[in-house]
């Protein structure tokens, strides 16, 4: 019973954060754009499903994926199992002790955004619009991997307790650089793939795992440390998006003759 009221509560929830962007659509169409909606009935149906599915994820959320992410960090960070891990022979534990919970995150992080329906959306389309230049799988890949290394790489901030703008600003200096090199194809799909990979799979558990990590090691706190690999999730992504597109055009020149490679450097110097 205290389930149903409690899922009930969250669909009320919904309702009330939904409720003034429907109205300001239904506002906008018809005093504006000064149209009726077509499909009345069905928009309003699809307003329906999208509170009680928002509900429901909310619910979820909280019965799964929080408590998951939590339990993996303490199980991963407890001290009888690091003893039996650990790889450092004599004295304290170190970071280096910590090697399950770096790959438990890079796991959960590339498994998260191979499963984001809104990278699938993207790359899809990013493959339409280009003329298959792009592909989906490679697309998908290369943002699961950047995200896979930030998670990690946010996690080992965590146990290190390293500050975290040594990290974000030393990340946008790659991007910026790379921006220079990669090809104008791939750089504004770089940036977005940053903001898709952050969404409704994703965010949850890594940012699940990284409060259950900073209050099972020592000397964290959950408000300062737990925090940021949201960030890391969304910064990593272009770097390898990046790198992804300069690797297609190495990949390229390597598989033309050298006299196209040569008729290409001298469109681009005349554009220049």
């Amino acid at each position: 019973m205290d389930l149903i009221l409690e899922t009930f509560r969250y669909i009320a929830s919904s309702a009330f954060d939904v409720l003034p962007i429907a109205v300001f659509l239904f506002v906008f169409q018809m005093y504006v754009i000064g149209r009726r909606f077509p499909n009345v009935r069905q928009i309003a149906i699809g307003f329906v499903f999208v509170i009680v599915g928002l509900g429901l994820f909310l619910e979820g959320l909280e019965l799964s994926l929080f408590p998951l992410g939590r339990l993996m960090a303490q199980q991963l960070t407890d001290p009888e199992f690091l003893e039996a891990t650990r790889l450092t022979v004599m004295g304290e534990l170190g970071w280096q002790d910590f090697y399950w919970v770096y790959l438990f995150a890079a796991a959960i992080g590339f498994s998260t955004t191979m499963a984001e329906p809104a990278l699938m959306a993207v790359s899809i389309k990013a493959n339409t619009v280009s003329g298959g230049a792009v592909g989906v799988w490679g697309l998908r890949a290369a943002v699961a991997i950047g995200v896979g290394v930030g998670v990690s790489l946010g996690c080992y901030r965590i146990i290190a307790g390293l500050p975290l703008e040594y990290f974000i600003g030393a990340g946008y200096a790659v991007v910026i650089l790379q921006t220079t090199m990669a090809p104008k194809l791939i750089v504004p799909l770089a940036y977005d793939s940053g903001g898709v990979t952050t969404s409704t799979v994703t965010v949850p558990l890594i940012t699940a795992l990284g409060l259950g990590l900073a209050e099972a090691v020592p000397g964290r706190s959950p408000l300062l440390d737990g925090f940021g690999l949201v960030a890391f999730a969304s910064l990593f992504p272009i770097i390898s998006v990046l790198a992804y597109g300069q690797l297609a055009v190495l990949r390229h020149r390597a598989d033309q003759p050298a006299a196209e490679i040569a008729v290409e450097q001298e469109e681009q110097d005349h554009a220049l």
